[in-house]
């Protein structure tokens, strides 16, 4: 027996040694977690409900890469909870019923409470989600589930309603390099800033693709220092010259090609920037502003595109939200432009800056207070609503103001 665990324990430790770079980077308490500071950041509700040992059941719900796994291992590592994995894609509902009567023995038996992590809870089924519920709802367990899909969606109500829901955002890109750096170093190894640049800007948003490609990089460049062509072999692409100048020139020539109704050229700058790993949530809001400024009220529907577009990302994520985008991008080029909308806002804002700032009209004053019919609030205005006529011809400007235009509506 001693010698089978000196065996079982000589494999523990070579497998770990040979696991892949973003397991071996796992880290081991919250300190050392990179990126999802509203969860892991000190005081954050969720660190401090596992350091209280106060953890109710929680589901993880973010993209690939952005930690959840990650935050479930730390979990194990610091509470004085049993750990116990499941995996949604290999186990059924008697495993579950086994596990459920492992922690209620454990329970009894030692006083211990059990934390049940279930990765990728979305591909339980119905009944598999009902196996969990009851030991739960009772407390027996703690369950953290990790998906990547909506849990509105894909997590049966029940049991969501007795989860709280932790949403993981995809990795800034200060995180991504942060891991690159790490992996780096992990390895052994030297990286060009070049090479560190290409994997940090392709991968933003996925701290698993990033370590994945450091680790192939580190692979290909042995025993030398990690070199461009070896990131781009890594990442199966090649580097696209994008700097700081690149990004302000690209989505200027992007923002002009909708605004001068060319949807190829709008298409062109769109793949230009997704090529070279820009935030695809930055392009999103782009348009949303152009469907604003450039089209405004000759089609209104521009702005509901773009809006649907930026909410499609955050479901879908790249490579197929390319396609919510160049939509967006070709509806918004081939739209009527109108630019009443964002003259108008300006005009006002700088009138109001430059100090015509006049008196609410009496009758246009809050009324909804005892009193103010004395003081004249109110008084004298008809709500076009309760006009026979249909509307009333009511000044909603200050006499001061009489003959100012912001919107033309020609």
């Amino acid at each position: 027996m001693k010698n089978e665990s000196l065996f079982s324990g000589a494999a523990r430790e070579r497998l770990e040694n040979q696991a892949p770079l973003a397991a071996r980077l796992r880290p081991r308490n919250f300190d050392e977690v990179v990126g999802q500071q509203s969860l892991v950041a000190v005081g954050a509700p969720f660190r401090k409900m596992v350091e209280n040992d106060t953890l109710r059941s929680v589901i993880l719900w973010g993209p690939p890469g952005t930690g959840k796994t990650t935050l479930a291992e730390v979990v194990a590592r610091v509470s004085s909870r049993h750990f116990e994995r499941v995996s949604a894609v290999t186990s059924g509902v008697k495993d579950l019923r086994e596990v459920i009567e492992a922690a209620r023995d454990r329970l009894g038996t030692q006083g211990q409470r059990t934390i049940v992590f279930v990765d990728e809870i979305h591909r339980f089924n119905k009944a598999q989600q009902d196996a969990l519920l009851p030991s739960v709802e009772e407390g027996l367990i703690t369950l953290i589930g990790a998906t990547t899909e909506n849990p509105f969606f894909e997590v049966n109500a029940p049991l969501r309603s007795r989860s709280t829901l932790f949403r993981l955002e995809p990795l800034a890109r200060q995180d991504i390099e942060t891991l690159v750096m790490r992996g780096v170093a992990a390895e052994g190894m030297d990286a060009d800033p070049e090479a560190s640049q290409l994997i940090a800007e392709r991968c933003v948003g996925d701290g698993r693709q990033a370590l994945t490609a450091v680790e192939v990089a580190c692979a290909l460049a042995r025993p030398d220092c990690v070199q461009l062509q070896h990131a781009e072999a890594a990442l199966s692409t090649s580097a696209l010259r994008y700097g700081r100048d690149d990004h302000y020139d690209v989505v200027s020539a992007f923002i002009k090609s909708m605004r001068g109704s060319d949807p190829n050229a709008a298409v062109y700058w769109l793949a230009r920037m997704i090529e070279a790993g820009e935030d695809p949530r930055f392009i999103a809001r782009r348009m949303i502003i152009a469907a604003s400024e450039d089209v405004g009220m000759a089609d209104p529907s521009a702005l509901t595109v773009a809006v649907a577009a930026a909410q499609a990302l955050e479901v879908v994520g790249l490579p197929e939200a390319q396609l919510n985008l160049a939509q967006a991008a070709v509806h918004i080029a081939r739209a009527p432009k109108n630019n009443a909308v964002a003259m108008a806002i300006w005009t006002a804002r700088e009138d109001v800056r430059n100090g015509r700032v006049a008196e609410v009209p009496a009758h246009l004053r809050d009324s909804h207070y005892q009193g103010a019919a004395q003081l004249g609030h109110g008084v004298d205005y008809v709500s076009p609503h309760n006009d026979p006529r249909g509307s009333k011809s009511q000044k909603y400007l200050p006499d001061s103001m009489d003959g100012i235009q912001y919107f033309d509506n020609t």
